[in-house]
């Protein structure tokens, strides 16, 4: 394994209103510092995964050597981790050819395993899986890519890669095909959503497209799926006690203006008892508050555009931070705090696109933010913004993010914010 010389770090000021990183508005008790640095890019995968490992010392991110376009099959990434207690030192632990801007290459610690890095690669032309034991550098491959495990590290789940790189660039794997969405199947029976038992690799389909599709509609009558829609799937999740998948079903029509529409299911590991949690059309970001409840950004005619607490295989749904979090964002829960902290961010705000980390105090409806970022106002928007994704070590007591306010482009922060949640 190559290791790179220790990387310089700042770390932003205690003090209300002062702010020792450029562009950045530092809040009070929180400390701020940057664990990576150019030449090289530097990211991490999505907020809703596991990127510390269970000691909370060794940060996992992904290198890059450009900004500003579309990934092609010949682009390949290094994905590697960052000691956060020996000067911030990144050790490169492989490379991939498989990965995309908002996701990386699903690059994060496996479930139940103290050492174990998993991401996702491509093999003689096929999208797999590597496994990787950081102490003993024991590697495996298994024939499957992956997008969410189980909460015991033994069970993986999949959509369609390929697919997504033509319906929703920036959450899929170059094809080198012209992303024409219209020369896709439209809802295939040997697609959807795939399931890997980790210990063998074997895989099976458990829920297709077309099943999907043949779904009965119950949303607004004018997003309902035409019998020409092309269908796919994104943003896969396992509650927190293995037993329920949530995944989100997309569908353009011909003629459409919107890019596409959205309903929101889960359903049993082996695809059954599915259950269309959101049929309204806004669903986005989401986390499992714990086996039955799902946190997510959506539509309702309850209150519009809010986030909300969803109760599975149940119509229940309420309201959270109503007249705070008014702003979609990556929303998550900070670990070892009851479920009463949030952790999320906004997306570019205002003329200088500024994006803004923060918590949200459930019981009490208090928001403290954790600094202002801006963005590269050229980038805001496209396939290869840089959100700041927020997410949590496994203690609760900080959390790391991306961003491209300083000159180094996008690279990766640490923020400390244990003083806030005790």
């Amino acid at each position: 394994m190559r290791t790179v010389p220790r990387r310089s770090f700042l770390t932003a000021s205690a003090l209300a209103g002062l702010a020792a990183l450029p562009g950045c508005a530092s809040t009070p008790a929180v400390r701020v510092r940057r664990v990576t640095s150019g030449p090289k890019f530097h990211w991490r995968g999505y907020y809703d995964k596991l990127l510390f490992d269970p000691q909370d010392r060794l940060l996992l991110t992904n290198e890059v050597d450009f900004q500003g376009r579309s990934p092609t099959l010949a682009d390949s990434i290094r994905v590697g981790m960052v000691d956060l207690e020996d000067g911030d030192r990144w050790t490169e632990l492989g490379s991939t050819s498989a990965w995309n801007w908002q996701q990386g290459c699903m690059l994060q610690w496996v479930p139940g395993a103290d050492d174990t890095v998993a991401w996702n690669d491509r093999e003689d032309g096929r999208l797999v899986t590597r496994l990787v034991e950081v102490r003993s550098g024991r590697r495996r491959t298994l024939p499957h890519p992956f997008y969410t495990f189980s909460p015991d590290g033994r069970m993986a789940f999949a959509p369609d890669f390929a697919r997504l790189d033509v319906t929703r660039p920036g959450y899929g794997y170059a094809t080198g095909s012209d992303r024409d969405i219209w020369k896709l199947r439209k809802a295939p029976e040997d697609g959807g959503i795939w399931r890997m038992d980790l210990a063998s690799g074997r895989q099976r389909l458990v829920y297709s497209f077309a099943q999907a599709a043949a779904l009965p509609f119950t949303g607004p009558e004018t997003a309902a799926p035409k019998a020409d829609a092309v269908h796919w799937f994104n943003h896969l999740l396992c509650n927190t006690d293995g037993t329920r998948l949530f995944f989100l079903h997309r569908w353009r029509n011909p003629g459409d203006r919107a890019a596409f529409r959205t309903r929101a299911l889960t359903m049993d590991f082996d695809g059954g008892r599915v259950h269309v949690m959101d049929p309204n059309g806004g669903t986005s970001h989401f986390i499992w508050r714990d086996p039955r409840h799902v946190f997510a950004w959506a539509w309702h005619p309850s209150h519009g555009d809010r986030f909300y607490l969803y109760r599975d295989l149940s119509d229940h749904v309420e309201v959270v931070g109503k007249d705070v979090m008014t702003a979609n964002g990556h929303n998550t829960y900070v670990p070892n705090t009851r479920n009463e902290w949030v952790l999320n961010d906004t997306y570019p705000q205002g003329p200088d696109k500024v994006q803004r980390p923060y918590l949200y105090h459930v019981p009490s409806g208090r928001k403290v933010e954790i600094g202002a970022y801006p963005t590269d106002p050229a980038i805001a928007g496209k396939e290869w913004r840089c959100d700041t994704h927020p997410s949590a070590n496994r203690a609760g007591t900080a959390f790391c993010f991306d961003s491209v306010h300083e000159e180094g482009g996008r690279q990766v922060y640490v923020a400390r914010i244990d003083d806030l949640v005790r």
